[in-house]
């Protein structure tokens, strides 16, 4: 998978959105097709923590706008209409006056000296920052969490298809080791051995949709619909190493990983919070212009018509707020104070991932060698212990227990080969490099030709051999003969050629190694 490293901008925001714009008009796929880009993309709509992170972005962006308001005009109007009825007692007797008002107020305030909302605009924008640079990692998150949880998926649904495989292919050597017992050609304890693996394993078949339904769970969490079946790896698929020094890849993280930049901008809108704060002390200068028109006075008082215009300059000097105001400050001060901490903790948890999965990734390329290795020798071993079982030199247990080890080896290199892909994923969300370039790219490594694993007894993975060439491991498998027809296997068969000195050569191994167990 090539690095694409990008640094992120200033305005993360205008970032968040083009990446959204490219992905959701992206060329047309197959909705039916339950892929990792369609995972991707109904999580993407779907998905309550992306969403909440996307509002989180415009909060930030309206608080913003909201301290910058504080520092432009403002500018309120009054008008007032009213009839007035006036009753004035003199020693003559009563007299009674009617008569309408009106009144018209327009103010216009504004700031000339407030550093205190110089400081909190200046605030709202490293906030508005902050909240973007959230948001950009709440989406690297949500692919990182799409590719985890598919391959889990991918995982148990592989887990479960080879327990159901072993589970049939054991039934069949049962039918066959029951009809040579009935010949006397066996022992009771083979059968015995044959029904004690088949309980177990119906025990573990349980167990594993137990845990297909689990991760299929996990991922309707993110889509809010149940999956429906996976498609599986392709098998040509190269894995690579992640080249390049680690310490260039930690400062790498350090610089564009978008959590880590979050915590940063917080540093610096906690240094404004406390600039804010001791702007309290000083005092603030506004511009006032006022226009009055009005013809009724104290009272409502009827007076001839009257026009004030009103141009002053205020004061305002903070003398004692009865401790509020330096209470603030020491709030601002530790609120500061924290931010430093999370963003040390941050930094330190980044640095272990980032080598965390860079380590693991490289780990999981030499697994994935050893795990092919060790297939092919579990194979070699299988065939030849259902060799010796025909010529009576090994016992049924031995034919179970390497059937058990070519199973094993099976899911060890499926584990491998989704671990891989987690661990290199989880290494560019590190350094701040994933984006949905890397999801179209995992969705093109998957079969779409194939939507489970092969229901052989065999795995479905082809394995490269050391000169080259391919084992084939769709074949029928050989333990599904009965063993009397054994023999009748064509020698020159492409999935493993016996000639007669290697035959006597592994059965002159299993002889010795049985007859050392015995002494001992």
């Amino acid at each position: 998978m090539p690095l694409r490293a990008h640094s992120l901008k200033i305005n993360p925001m205008n970032k968040l959105k083009h990446g959204l714009l490219c992905l959701l008009t992206a060329s047309t796929y197959n909705a039916g097709a339950e892929d990792l880009l369609t995972i991707y993309r109904q999580a993407l709509e779907a998905d309550p923590q992306l969403r909440s992170a996307r509002l989180q972005a415009e909060i930030g962006s309206a608080q913003k706008g909201q301290a910058l308001g504080q520092m432009l005009p403002q500018i309120n109007g009054t008008a007032n209409w009213s009839k007035n009825e006036q009753k004035i007692f003199a020693q003559g007797g009563a007299i009674n006056n009617s008569y309408p008002g009106t009144r018209y107020f327009l103010s216009l305030n504004q700031t000339l000296v407030d550093f205190a909302k110089f400081w909190d605009w200046r605030r709202a924008s490293k906030v508005e920052d902050q909240y973007a640079a959230e948001a950009i990692e709440a989406q690297n998150e949500l692919m990182y969490k799409v590719v985890e949880r598919y391959f889990d998926w991918l995982q148990a649904n592989d887990e479960l298809n080879f327990t159901r495989s072993e589970k049939q292919s054991t039934k069949k050597q049962l039918e066959q080791v029951r009809k040579q017992y009935a010949k006397q050609m066996l022992k009771i304890t083979d059968v015995y051995a044959l029904e004690a693996r088949l309980d177990q394993l119906a025990a573990e078949e349980i167990m594993a949709e137990s845990e297909l339904v689990k991760a299929e769970e996990s991922l309707r969490e993110l889509t809010g619909v149940r999956p429906d079946q996976p498609y599986g790896l392709q098998d040509d698929v190269e894995f690579k190493k992640i080249e390049g020094d680690l310490k260039d890849w930690i400062a790498m993280a350090q610089s564009q990983n978008p959590a880590m930049m979050a915590k940063t901008i917080a540093i610096e809108a906690a240094e404004n919070n406390v600039a804010v704060q001791k702007s309290k002390y000083m005092p603030v200068v506004d511009l006032q212009l006022n226009y009055f028109d009005t013809d009724t006075g104290f009272q409502s008082t009827q007076t001839p018509q009257i026009q004030t215009q009103v141009a002053a300059i205020n004061i305002n000097v903070p003398i004692f707020s009865g401790g509020t105001t330096t209470h603030q400050l020491f709030e601002a001060q530790h609120r500061l104070e924290q931010s430093k901490n999370d963003n040390e903790a941050t930094l330190r948890a980044l640095v272990k991932e980032t080598s965390d999965a860079f380590l693991s990734s490289n780990a999981s390329v030499r697994h994935i060698k050893a795990a092919q290795k060790a297939l092919e020798s579990s194979v070699k071993s299988r065939e030849s212990m259902e060799r010796g079982l025909f010529y009576g030199v090994v016992t049924v247990s031995d034919l179970i227990q390497a059937q058990q080890s070519e199973y094993m080896s099976k899911r060890d290199l499926s584990i491998a080969r989704y671990t891989y892909i987690k661990n290199r994923i989880r290494f560019l969300r590190s350094i701040g490099s994933v984006n949905e370039n890397n999801i179209f790219e995992i969705n093109e490594w998957l079969d779409v030709t194939e939507q489970e694993v092969n229901a052989q007894p065999m795995s479905t993975v082809a394995l490269p051999h050391a000169n080259g060439e391919k084992l084939n491991a769709t074949q029928p498998s050989r333990h599904d003969a009965p063993p009397q027809e054994m023999a009748q296997i064509p020698q020159d068969e492409q999935q493993m050629e016996w000639d007669d000195e290697t035959m006597e050569k592994v059965l002159r191994e299993i002889k010795n190694s049985r007859n050392m167990q015995g002494t001992e």
